[in-house]
């Protein structure tokens, strides 16, 4: 008993180590870095330890409007991708023709490049003096008056950044959920269809209890996804976030690390905990709140 307890030991040592090397240490090493004032990247060296790193972050203008950017993206996309993927997976998995295409149709956009699509976004949305873009055109077209999305004022280019992310997270969600709905066992349906139960009772008693573990799968992993939004907002708004008012938690950590502004692991490495609670508090909310609405069979 002892030698197999020892034999599996070994197996998992190369992912413990791995995990130790790679994300461990990492941790710990950022945990330090983020109470350490006046931190040098030069020389190595620091004058104080405090929370002065933490106190800046929380006051400095770009990082409040990379909080605010970052929670809007959160509140609006999770819910509204979540439930439009839902909405599109019932509609699939009521399908018996042409399901395996339609399928592979709404799955294409999660494997093309996130930056690809965000250029097209960008094409789309842009005003240039040559050309209105598409967009534009459709809103003249039903005699609205045209909107600058990309340079213009933020209610637009916030639009245009959660267009974009429920579009780019969409095709995973879908193909979960409709897996999801395929494993659901028709006996269930079958039964309730002899009592006479109707439609929209049977997918709120019998369907959404069945596949909750995957919706809360969804909402965890959206809430996750999306406080870690930087590219996308890239490729849409380019690289300088701060000037377009777009920047994010994670773009923000990334300007104090490498922008124009960087040079300051010690700011990067407070506002990176920072974020890391905000996501810990969420992700434990949603764990508490999952006991009582997730029905594991």
């Amino acid at each position: 008993m002892r030698h197999s307890k020892w034999k599996a030991w070994l197996y998992l040592l190369p992912a413990l180590v791995f995990l130790g090397i790679f994300m461990v240490y990492p941790l710990f090493d950022v945990l330090i870095y983020s109470f350490e004032e006046g931190y040098n990247s030069a020389s190595q060296t620091f004058f104080g330890i405090g929370i002065y790193n933490y106190a800046y972050v929380l006051r400095d203008p770009y990082f409040l409007q990379a909080l605010k950017n970052t929670f809007i993206l959160v509140v609006i996309t999770v819910p509204l991708s979540t439930g439009i993927a839902l909405l599109i997976s019932v509609g699939l998995n009521s399908i018996k023709r042409l399901r395996e295409l339609f399928q592979t149709v709404f799955f294409l956009p999660y494997v093309t490049n996130t930056l690809a699509v965000g250029l097209v976004f960008m094409i789309l949305f842009r005003k240039t003096p040559y050309s209105e873009g598409l967009v534009n055109m459709l809103i003249g077209f039903f005699g609205g008056s045209s909107v600058d999305f990309i340079d213009g004022p933020y209610w637009a280019k916030m639009f245009v950044m959660c267009f974009y992310t429920v579009w780019v997270v969409l095709p995973f969600k879908i193909l979960i959920l409709t897996s999801a709905l395929a494993s659901v066992n028709p006996d269930y349906y079958k039964a309730a269809r002899v009592d006479g139960t109707g439609k929209l009772r049977i997918f709120t008693r019998i369907t959404l209890p069945m596949i909750s573990p995957m919706l809360f799968y969804l909402v965890i992993t959206g809430f996750i996804g999306a406080f870690k939004a930087y590219s996308d907002e890239v490729a849409i708004f380019g690289t300088n976030l701060n000037a377009a008012g777009m920047n994010t938690i994670v773009g923000y950590v990334y300007d104090m690390l490498y922008g124009d502004s960087g040079g300051y692991p010690s700011y990067a490495s407070a506002a990176a905990l920072i974020l890391f609670a905000v996501v810990l508090t969420i992700t434990c909310i949603n764990l508490l709140v999952s006991r009582r609405h997730v029905y594991y069979s």
